[in-house]
């Protein structure tokens, strides 16, 4: 993939976020699946965040999942694993990243089509399969700190907008890990582009979360 293929990677994925709810999923899940007839290994995800994260961090790394036939499905949510898991275990290598919450389901899901019968969370990384803790957000904004995050929001003009939401009754005398998670998840147009913006980040620093990196390796 070109260097513009990439970055229309990441458009077309913060479009399809734009539209919003079921639409936005079953777009980048249908646009996905189109390639894994072709495909070396499938890395299943849960949302079309996680999809802009792992492109992002394999850009980083200096790896074209294209080129490499890697290609990253995001399922619709958690509790879609297993019919992913069904129809493709036998097809492809495959590979996961899914939310601290989500664990047991993607655990009982790998059980129940055969991929493994994994009983804890190293023997799900031995499939390939991690788990962030709590999720990408947060993985992300331990990865770079509190003032790491706060600088690329100043980078980007976006730090007074963070600042008025640290005003608001809600949030007012808070830590600021758990200001900075919820606006960052407060608009799945800003959720997109961080996403992007805070792995690259995280990958110049090299401080890539430890479930963005291991998946990757496992592909």
């Amino acid at each position: 993939m070109t260097t513009t293929g990439r970055a229309d990677a990441f458009t077309v994925a913060a479009t399809d976020g734009r539209l919003g709810g079921n639409a936005a999923s079953i777009r980048a899940t249908a646009r996905a699946l189109a390639k894994v007839e072709s495909a070396a290994a499938v890395v299943l995800v849960e949302g079309i965040t996680d999809q802009v994260a792992l492109s992002a961090a394999a850009l980083g790394r200096g790896r074209d999942l294209e080129a490499e036939r890697v290609v990253v499905v995001p399922i619709g949510g958690a509790h879609a694993i297993g019919r992913f898991l069904t129809g493709l275990a036998t097809r492809v290598r495959l590979a996961g990243l899914c939310d601290l919450l989500e664990e047991e389901v993607f655990r009982r899901a790998l059980v129940a089509a055969g991929v493994g019968a994994p009983h804890a969370r190293a023997e799900m990384a031995r499939l390939g399969f991690h788990v962030c803790v709590k999720d990408l957000e947060d993985e992300l904004i331990r990865a770079l700190g509190t003032a790491g995050v706060e600088a690329l929001l100043e980078a980007q003009g976006d730090l007074r907008s963070f600042r008025s939401f640290q005003s608001q009754p809600a949030w007012r005398g808070q830590q600021p890990q758990p200001q900075l998670w919820r606006f960052l998840r407060s608009s799945s147009r800003r959720n997109l582009r961080y996403a992007r913006l805070l792995v690259e980040e995280a990958v110049r620093r090299d401080a890539l979360p430890r479930p963005l990196d291991a998946v990757l390796s496992a592909v």
